[in-house]
């Protein structure tokens, strides 16, 4: 799907054909799309269609006539029936007289500029508007940062309770996303390093202003991130350290019943070895077997006792 945008006065309307200052927003384009694109502005195919690429990391490339980069923003997905966050390519190709933005899915941050949320945008300032979306996409980090943490912080709340397998599963999950984004946001903090040394493209004062700010917001995402997988890291190894805790409660208490039990059973394998019956007590007296039953739920009584007061049971 392509869309061609332009901004007048403010005010973003659709276009039908391409023309001077524009946005082109392309989302998981097919390959004549991209060589019409291509072809249309004097791009190579491969750097439009990288940001299709999952495997693709964040880079600047200074090409003849263009400017290609490449950033990583979040995007929900599901995983194991659960909904998870990962990252993915976002394509921004800077020409002198457009803006071409490339991504596999349909990213609510590009969508935030379609629906004008954004103040004082304009897809003739091309700078600004990168500067916007990169800002826009750390604004998404750090929401996405708090979901995880407040999913964290559920799975802490049952550790005293039913913890199930599928906790432990989706804790690995958060930590898997986690790493993903503090890959992503290190990798977008460099590119941003280098959007700020290049003197190829213009850029007026305004927009070095909000390039301080994009920054100081990875960079609070980038702690963020960190943080919490220090967090993440404690809840697991509480979690381990309470389903230890009660696997060796439930080990004890099945090794105090099988102390107990085994009292019943070995009197009563002693009183059925074949020896003469006159040297066995109780043999002849009468009610024998109730007074021996009796001397077992007494010993058990006591060994009951005996393990409760030392915190078996």
């Amino acid at each position: 799907m392509v869309e061609i945008y332009r901004t007048d006065q403010q005010v973003l309307s659709t276009l039908d054909d391409i023309q001077d200052g524009c946005w082109i927003n392309m989302v998981d384009p097919t390959s004549k799309e991209l060589e019409q694109i291509a072809e249309r502005f004097e791009i190579e195919p491969e750097d439009i269609a990288s940001a299709l690429d999952e495997e693709e990391s964040s880079r600047i490339s200074l090409e003849d006539g263009y400017t290609l980069i490449l950033v990583d923003i979040p995007t929900p997905e599901v995983r194991h029936e659960k909904k998870m966050y990962t990252t993915i390519p976002l394509g921004i190709i800077l020409k002198s007289d457009a803006i071409i933005t490339v991504c596999k899915v349909d990213t609510p941050i590009i969508n935030y500029f379609i629906r004008n949320k954004v103040r004082e945008f304009s897809t003739k300032k091309k700078m600004r508007f990168i500067y916007q979306m990169l800002f826009r996409s750390a604004f998404v980090y750090q929401a996405n940062l708090r979901l995880i943490d407040k999913k964290r912080i559920e799975i802490e709340e049952r550790v005293d309770g039913d913890t199930s397998d599928t906790d432990l599963i989706e804790l690995h999950e958060l930590e898997s996303t986690l790493v993903y984004f503090a890959t992503s946001l290190r990798a977008n903090s460099i590119v941003l390093e280098r959007l700020r040394r290049y003197k190829r493209l213009e850029q007026y004062p305004e927009d070095m202003e909000l390039l301080e700010d994009v920054m100081v917001e990875y960079q609070q995402a980038i702690e963020m991130t960190t943080i919490y997988r220090d967090v993440i890291d404690g809840t697991r190894e509480l979690m381990s350290s309470v389903i230890d805790s009660k696997l060796n409660n439930v080990m004890k208490y099945l090794t105090s019943i099988t102390i107990v039990m085994a009292i019943p059973t070995i009197i009563s394998g002693i009183y059925g070895m074949n020896v003469g019956g006159e040297w066995m007590p109780f043999a002849k007296t009468p009610f024998g077997f109730e007074i021996i039953s009796g001397i077992i739920l007494l010993i058990c009584i006591i060994v009951l006792w005996v393990l409760k007061k030392k915190k078996m049971l």
